[in-house]
């Protein structure tokens, strides 16, 4: 499995509509290209976490792999992907000082939820052409 090169890739919840949102806003902030996308459902997200060790049916939570450099999982992930963000964005890196136990305990709590408050689709999203470039198969 060949992982692009100085790309960030991320792991997301393909049939959650909130991190479905959150793609499509990462997508229109990443004007500096930084980012590629797979779904956790894909059989190349659930490759890259089980290289990491995870259980890919294990998961209610975003992944941001940085390939030869970390992983980051749940609130950590998202605040790193917020470094890397335009429009001020990169300034929520700063609440990264907060315990992790505590980011993620309402990381999870959202989590959680998400499916009851925002909803989920019957299969994972289809980017339109233009933006299938930056989507893993």
């Amino acid at each position: 499995m060949e992982l692009p090169n100085n790309k960030k890739i991320i792991l997301f919840d393909g049939i959650c509509n909130l991190c479905n949102g959150a793609v499509t806003f990462i997508i229109k902030h990443d004007k500096k290209d930084i980012f590629r996308f797979a779904s956790l459902q894909s059989e190349f997200g659930k490759k890259l976490v089980q290289d990491r060790g995870m259980n890919p049916e294990e998961l209610d939570s975003i992944i941001l792999i940085e390939p030869g450099v970390a992983y980051y999982r749940k609130s950590t992930a998202a605040l790193e992907i917020a470094r890397d963000l335009s429009g001020g964005y990169s300034l929520l890196k700063n609440f990264l000082f907060i315990p992790e136990s505590l980011r993620d305990g309402i990381y999870n709590f959202i989590a959680k939820n998400r499916y009851k408050w925002y909803g989920k689709k019957e299969s994972c999203m289809i980017p339109t052409p233009e933006l299938k470039a930056k989507f893993l198969d």
